[in-house]
């Protein structure tokens, strides 16, 4: 038996440059290889259309809002255009707000802390834990795991029904699963939040770099992703949407920016009235590179059109999962079934396998890099696996040694950026470790799996 080797089919675009598709890494058997960045779903490369759009800028950066030199004024400009970039990408309404924050979960905890008091909160326990846990201040009701998108659905619709009809109320989901990959019901979702007097959050950090994320098309209230997951670098993430939970809310952040004037009173103490628009949220010295490289990237999906980028990133799901399914002993996790919708984000267990030995060895054999652990969603990983709850495992973080069963899985993802042979390569090596196994032996060293650089496990 050997893995097909069936071409992908890449008249459907070429994929779009990004930084390090030239990096070379070595190998534990020898000699290098090209890397193949396939964790797109922790962080994709940025790409070459936002580095060269932020090289551009460097010699002009300076600081925003409060300066009255010309760079000065040329990155304040730069910084709001940012801001109408970003709100046309998400197809905002008029009197959404853009709000730019430092990641998905820093967005989540901004909304989580802008919340009225008393809001219930309903979570199914697939999120990641940047969207299950900002809550600490609400009542929250967590939503078990459904199995079809019409179960949660249903169970949506279920617990809004039971709650305190007059109190406000809450419903985070993400878009994509940063564990499968799959695409959630959205639209439905957030009718059935409206239907009940709810409101809806998106989280958006799987779904926005993967898919067109539409706020008034979708009905959602609010949405949030982040800028190291769309092909910009780190440190920037946003949350767009109603502006009035947030204009009522304290500011996230006390600081500069935020305030619109401070005045001493006769007794001592401050007086501040306090921004409404966005600004009321981003004290301090933004980032304005993050900001501005996010927009960037905004740019260049729409321009390469994101109908195409999606079109081939279904090609490199089908060829993925058709070459997995070649392989007896894997299993992809899914909570939908095969047949649903899904962006480049693949999760999987090898039977005989400890889930971290096999990437350790698919990076130091292969130079492929993806991901091992629960992802940041424990109770969905442990769903998924079958196991309980309080079953020990941590995310990155293996107890079992290699060759041991392990409560962790191994998870590829891909984009806009991955090259039909980073698919192929990792396809190929899936299979060689399953039948032949490591070429190399393995130690646990620091939570870690990694290659003892002893002697081979086998001839090399």
């Amino acid at each position: 038996m050997s893995v097909s080797t069936a071409a992908l089919d890449s008249s459907v675009c070429a994929p779009l440059p990004v930084l390090g598709q030239d990096v070379t890494v070595p190998l534990v058997t020898g000699g290098e290889v090209t890397y193949a960045a396939l964790d797109y779903a922790a962080s994709a490369p940025a790409l070459q259309r936002v580095w060269d759009d932020v090289a551009a800028y460097a010699p002009y950066y300076g600081s925003v809002h409060r300066g009255a030199g010309y760079l000065s004024q040329l990155s304040t400009d730069l910084f709001e255009n940012s801001r109408r970039t970003v709100a046309e990408f998400l197809g905002c309404r008029a009197d959404d707000q853009v709000v730019f924050t430092r990641s998905t979960t820093d967005s989540l905890n901004l909304l989580a802390a802008a919340i009225p008091a008393g809001c219930q909160v309903f979570v199914y326990e697939t999120e990641h834990h940047a969207s299950l846990l900002p809550w600490r201040d609400a009542q929250v009701t967590y939503l078990n795991a459904p199995r079809t998108p019409g179960q949660a659905v249903e169970a949506l619709e279920r617990a809004l029904a039971d709650r305190d009809p007059y109190g406000p109320a809450l419903v985070c989901v993400t878009g994509a699963s940063n564990v499968t990959g799959e695409l959630w019901p959205v639209k439905e979702l957030a009718a059935a939040a409206h239907a009940h007097g709810a409101r809806i959050v998106l989280d958006a950090a799987q779904l926005a770099p993967h898919h067109p994320v539409d706020i008034a098309e979708l009905d959602v209230d609010w949405v949030a992703f982040s800028g190291h997951k769309l092909y910009a670098p780190f440190g920037s993430g946003v949350l767009a949407g109603r502006a009035d939970w947030l204009r009522a809310a304290e500011p996230y952040l006390a600081g500069g920016g935020a305030s619109r004037k401070v005045a001493r009173r006769a007794d001592g103490g401050v007086d501040v009235d306090w921004h409404t628009t966005a600004a009321r949220h981003e004290a301090g010295s933004p980032n304005v590179i993050g900001v501005y490289s996010i927009a960037s990237a905004c740019k260049a999906l729409t321009e390469a059109g994101f109908d195409t980028l999606v079109a081939r990133e279904q090609e490199l799901v089908r060829r993925v999962r058709e070459g997995l399914a070649e392989v007896p002993e894997v299993q992809v996790l899914s909570l939908f079934g095969d047949d649903a919708p899904r962006v480049g984000v693949i999760s999987f267990v090898v039977r005989g396998w400890n889930s971290s030995h096999f990437a350790a060895a698919l990076s130091a054999e292969y130079g492929i890099g993806v991901r091992d652990g629960l992802f940041c969603a424990h109770p969905l990983v442990r769903t998924l696996l079958g196991s309980d709850p309080q079953d020990p495992g941590e995310c990155g973080a293996p107890e079992a040694e290699p060759g041991e069963r392990s409560l962790n899985a191994i998870r590829v993802s891909f984009g806009a950026g991955t090259p039909d042979e980073h698919i192929e390569r990792f396809l190929r090596a899936v299979f060689e470790l399953v039948r032949q196994g490591a070429q190399w032996k393995y130690r646990t060293e620091d939570g870690r799996c990694v290659p003892d650089r002893g002697e081979a496990a086998r001839t090399v």
